[in-house]
């Protein structure tokens, strides 16, 4: 994926960027769902800061590898990590927290679906809308590709891994359609009447229904009260003895209260 370039002048696509106008380059690599988020933040703090702010967004995992290798500053997750990916040299910090909606097309009738039903569902166990309220059609399920930390969040949370031969697998149906991306996701929802998926809350919008789950909508207040349970953490990463005084410094800036005011804004849950 192509990085986002965020500096104090301009923004990549926007007009040329001088890199002899910024004394450092502060390099962000992860989750496709927390990259909005940090191209919002890292736009705001270079306007005060004398840094560019360079996002990439190709997966949750490739942020990890990333924070290991020690190959950008930062390394992006919107999951927990596994205990295979800890390290006593790898310092995890929490920026805000996130829901994930599911999602259906704006004509379904649905409204609400219990963890259970949608394990079924993604499971490939229950295949017509009829068996959940809905139209007598068949099911059309969305997922996101398995570098996804979405993903690994949803698998954990609606209980869709299941073990063959002592090896942890997903459970979710191989005739699922794959999406790339939360964008991807949410255009395949929207343009298929039939269709069912799974986004970031902060990426939902007019486009698609959010379906509420055991009776609670998704909103950063039922996240926050704990009555909405389809909820990660977004995590950004880094080795001990990697980032630039930098990248610590705007890290650092995240977690104050100005930059959890945006986090809030955007449509995530705060921190603080």
């Amino acid at each position: 994926m192509k990085a986002k370039v965020i500096g104090a002048i301009t923004l990549a696509g926007s007009m040329m960027f001088n890199p002899a106008m910024a004394a450092e380059t502060v390099s962000v690599v992860g989750s496709n769902s927390v990259t909005p988020l940090m191209e919002v933040l890292g736009e705001t703090y270079t306007k005060t800061h004398d840094v560019v702010v360079e996002v990439q967004g190709p997966g949750s995992s490739a942020g990890i590898r990333t924070a290991h290798d020690g190959s950008a500053d930062l390394g992006m997750s919107s999951r927990d990590l596994k205990s295979s990916e800890k390290a006593s040299d790898i310092t995890e910090v929490v920026i805000a927290r996130d829901g994930i909606a599911v999602v259906v097309n704006n004509s379904n009738p649905v409204k609400d679906l219990s963890k259970e039903q949608v394990s079924q569902i993604y499971k490939g166990e229950i295949t017509n809308w009829k068996q959940v309220g809905g139209e007598d059609k068949p099911i059309v399920v969305a997922t996101r590709d398995t570098a996804s930390g979405t993903r690994g969040a949803f698998e954990d949370i609606m209980s869709l891994k299941r073990k063959i031969n002592g090896k942890t697998v997903t459970a979710i149906s191989q005739r699922a359609q794959v999406a790339s991306g939360n964008g991807q996701l949410k255009t395949m929802v929207a343009s298929n009447p039939f269709a069912i998926g799974y986004i970031s809350l902060g990426s939902v919008d007019d486009s698609v229904k959010p379906l509420s789950i055991e009776g609670h909508a998704p909103s950063v207040e039922a996240i926050k009260s704990g009555d909405y349970g389809v909820q990660r953490p977004f995590l950004v990463l880094y080795k001990d003895g990697r980032p630039s005084k930098e990248a610590l410094e705007f890290l650092n800036w995240i977690k104050t209260a100005d930059a959890q005011a945006l986090v809030a804004k955007e449509g995530y849950v705060s921190i603080l």
